[in-house]
């Protein structure tokens, strides 16, 4: 299991610990350190310290590496498997949220005394070591005058998505609410002079959006105790006054002056031991449907998982939300503009579903509430695509098949039939599609938009689908086979394609060590002595030739290895982790049969790369 999936184990460092360590990484080159197509990643989300590994991003979190075991906790205790069913319906059947990060950092939008900071425009106040004192003049400056709620959801209704999530109180410390707490929230000393939580609360409820709150719990960069900006004389306090003053009476707050929450999002669980996190999960109980995240610390797991960023590779043991932004950023910037393209956020939603779990898609409005037209543009595609596609997607369980290395498959159950969706990314050529794995012929067999039919035979541990000749969708195109009962299924290693090609996707990688990590790219690969691992089939013995996608930085050197061949290459500086060079790693002749393929850093001189898009190619028999 990825380790960003694992229950939550934390240490508890000293106070300045995670400041001091930020402050050293961010004079240091950071693509060096972190070689991840998310340049914010590289400075938040691996830092390999004291024989932990430091993740963090709107949140960071300290994973314990040798700790011993310790019993996990729950918020209900006595809730029996069939009640915590109907509690996760809904989200089970959701499967696509909105994210929403707004708060001061909207009015500096990433840009402070002519220094721009494209990526993590929330974290500027630590990126740039702001004081307090002079952070507060952006207060005044967050109007919301173009607020509207019922705007933003409807956006979020007609791109498909199920629920809303917003930051109630980001690490900055900003509450978009009237905390009577502090003065340092929207209504006080923000220039919004009005709670900016009730109308969209409102207005989601009468859309029938259910609505979650974000909360920063201990990384609080204004008021004196809480996480984070060490670098300011004024914000020493301590963490425990800070909790029982200001964490604690406004997550009361949230829960009990806004009628039911349907979730609560935590963030941020640094230095949040038992005894600190037992009162936060106390009041979480006062709420019984509410639904919470793996973020609180104490070991209280919660609820969901939430892998950041990136996709998990194969499905979690248990419910997972992965929160991802459609920006380089989570807060408004105006100088990031590194967009996701509408395909990209259409695939991951469902290459998310298809592992059974659930896409929050983030969106970071300005200081006046508009949400930037780029990321409107690319939800309203998106919308479009669930409108026909969207049975795929909700109530959908996890794909019983193995890999498909045209795309996805989802699926549903009811009286007494299944329906398997196949979502094809790469529509064939030839017209032929085969579906390994799949060993029933299906009852029906059609073309989701178009309703055109499809043939199906029988083939060697698997299907074959005679498709027109032309994908409905370039996005990802809809098959919709019906079965009754529970059609036979079996997980078979990847083979070659019909074109001769295996194409080993990252997502697929087995990971071995600390900071390696696959995702859409196969990257943080910071420790040389991590390594990936590919199992899969040839089907016939010869010669074969190895290429992938690589980036990097500097010079290095991987080794690909298959039995006891290795097959060493250099990697040449590309310019920056996100420029990938198609790059053929040699040649190596291969018996037919199971294999199991590495790639394996060369330890002298290693200087982190990226790679994708590994295949390997039949070229004499």
């Amino acid at each position: 299991m990825d380790r960003q999936l694992r229950p939550n184990k934390y240490i508890n460092y000293p106070s300045n610990f995670f400041e001091s360590s930020l402050s050293k990484l961010a004079n240091t080159s950071m693509q060096s350190l972190q070689p991840r197509s998310n340049p914010r990643k590289a400075l938040l989300c691996a830092l390999p310290v004291m024989g932990a590994t430091l993740l963090t991003s709107s949140a960071h979190r300290v994973w314990a590496q040798d700790a011993p075991e310790a019993p996990v906790l729950s918020t209900y205790p006595n809730e029996t498997p069939a009640q915590h069913a109907a509690r996760m319906k809904w989200f089970h059947e959701a499967r696509f949220g909105m994210f929403i990060h707004w708060g001061a950092y909207s009015v500096p939008a990433g840009v402070y005394k002519d220094k721009r900071y494209s990526f993590g425009a929330e974290w500027i106040k630590e990126f740039a070591k702001i004081p307090g004192s002079e952070y507060r003049a952006y207060g005044p400056l967050f109007t919301a005058g173009e607020y509207d709620p019922e705007a933003w959801v409807k956006l979020a209704k007609d791109a498909g998505m199920k629920y809303i999530v917003i930051t109630t109180k980001h690490h900055e410390g900003f509450a978009l609410f009237d905390s009577k707490v502090t003065t340092w929230d929207a209504v006080d000393e923000g220039g919004a002079h009005r709670d900016l939580l009730r109308p969209l609360v409102e207005a989601a409820r009468r859309e029938g959006i259910k609505i979650g709150f974000y909360y920063s719990q201990a990384q609080d960069w204004m008021h004196p105790g809480g996480s984070g900006a060490s670098f300011d004389p004024d914000h020493k306090g301590d963490m425990d006054a800070y909790l029982k003053d200001i964490a604690l009476p406004q997550v009361k707050e949230l829960l009990t002056n806004y009628g039911p929450i349907d979730v609560f999002w935590w963030d941020t669980a640094y230095g949040m031991n038992r005894e600190r996190a037992r009162p936060f999960a106390d009041l979480l109980a006062t709420q019984p449907a509410i639904i919470s995240n793996n973020r609180l610390g104490g070991d209280y797991r919660g609820d969901t998982e939430t892998p950041e960023g990136f996709i998990p590779g194969k499905q979690p043991d248990r419910d997972f939300e992965v929160c991802m932004n459609i920006n380089n950023t989570w807060g408004y910037s105006a100088v990031g503009k590194d967009f996701k393209s509408s395909q990209t956020l259409i695939r991951n939603l469902v290459d998310i579903a298809s592992k059974g779990g659930n896409y929050l898609l983030n969106v970071g409005p300005t200081k006046e509430g508009n949400i930037p037209q780029a990321e409107i543009d690319r939800l309203k595609t998106v919308g479009a695509w669930m409108k026909t596609n969207g049975d795929s997607i909700y109530a959908t369980n996890a794909s019983p098949l193995g890999r498909l290395s045209w795309g996805r498959a989802t699926q549903k159950q009811a009286n007494g039939q299944t329906t398997l969706y196949l979502h094809v990314f790469n529509w064939p050529a030839s017209g032929k599609l085969r579906v390994p794995g799949l060993l029933d012929l299906p009852t029906s067999a059609r073309v989701l938009l178009g309703n055109a039919k499809i043939k199906s035979v029988s083939a060697t541990n698997g299907i074959i689908l005679t498709l027109p000749k032309t994908a409905p969708d370039p996005d990802s195109s809809t098959l919709v086979l019906q079965f009754k009962g529970t059609p036979r299924a079996i997980i078979l290693p990847a083979s070659p394609d019909a074109d001769g090609i295996l194409r080993l996707p990252v997502s697929d990688a087995e990971i071995s060590g600390s900071n390696l990590k696959a995702g859409e790219n196969l990257g943080w690969w910071t420790n040389p002595d991590d390594y990936a691992t590919w199992k899969a089939n040839l089907d016939k013995p010869g010669t074969y030739e190895i290429s992938a996608d690589l980036s990097a930085t500097e010079d290095t050197n991987i080794e690909f290895k298959v039995g006891n061949q290795t097959l060493r290459f250099a990697v040449a500086p590309t310019g920056n982790y996100d420029k990938y060079k198609p790059t053929i790693l040699g040649r190596m002749t291969l018996p037919a049969g199971p294999q199991s393929f590495e790639l394996h850093a060369v330890k002298e001189n290693w200087h982190p790369a990226n790679l994708k898009n590994l295949q390997i190619k039949a070229i004499s028999p």
